[in-house]
């Protein structure tokens, strides 16, 4: 009983290990991956010409406004996420059958075997009723800023950025990264979320609320895919 009980521990021992690894691998603050980006110019190396026309200015014109439209600018995300979905199916099937066999006669007279005639009846029924019902609904609104850390040939801005907010009991988080038109900029440097292409927008939290509301690790594996043992 001693050595199963090692084999097993042996056995759970690279899943613990697996667990205990992705947990630390979740979302942290400062990740480089949603750091801001940096100007691609470089304004020291201006040498000064006398002229009235600085071309490192950060105005676009003389008579335009100063929406983002360069690496290293901020835009304002009003975030209007709001999603709703729900579906309902029914089945119901039913089969039945009869079939009877009157009695065997020879004669004008039936036939009995040990005093019971030879009819003989059949019957079968089956029936199915299924029922489903799914919905889902989901609401997210605030506002982030985002950096500008590309600017593709077409003229659209591909954006990142986050925003973590410090609870008592743990950190919450917004992330924010994909693809706007430049013209879809307003004039005073904010943009829909719904007018962000190839989105991705991460709501979460991390600490003692987050993790009372997740599963172990243990129990994630005995309900996954991966579980051979049920």
């Amino acid at each position: 009983m001693l050595k199963l009980r090692l084999c097993l521990l042996a056995a759970l021992m690279p899943v613990m290990l697996t667990g205990c690894a992705l947990d630390a691998l979740g979302p942290q603050p400062d990740d480089p991956d949603f750091a801001p980006a940096l100007p691609e110019e470089d304004y020291t190396t201006a040498l000064p010409s006398g002229g009235l026309f600085n071309p490192y200015s950060s105005n676009n014109g003389l008579y335009t406004d100063t929406r983002a439209h360069k690496v290293g600018d901020l835009i304002s995300v009003q975030l209007e996420e709001q999603t709703s979905a729900s579906k309902n199916a029914g089945t119901t099937l039913g089969k039945s059958n009869d079939i009877g066999f009157g009695a065997l006669s020879i004669g004008g007279r039936p036939v009995t075997i040990n005093g019971y005639d030879t009819s003989v009846g059949l019957s079968n029924s089956s029936d199915f009723t299924g029922n489903s019902d799914a919905s889902q609904s989901n609401s997210l609104t605030g506002n982030i800023s985002v950096s500008v850390v590309k600017v593709l040939a077409n003229g659209n801005l591909v954006v990142r950025g986050e925003k973590w907010l410090m609870l008592n009991n743990g950190n919450e988080y917004i992330r924010v990264t994909g693809i706007v038109r430049s013209e879809d900029v307003s004039s005073d440097n904010t943009v829909s979320s719904q007018r962000i292409a190839n989105a991705r927008i991460q709501y979460g939290g991390t600490g003692d609320f987050a993790d009372t509301q997740e599963r172990g690790w243990l129990s994630r594996f005995f309900n996954s895919a991966f579980n051979i043992f049920f």
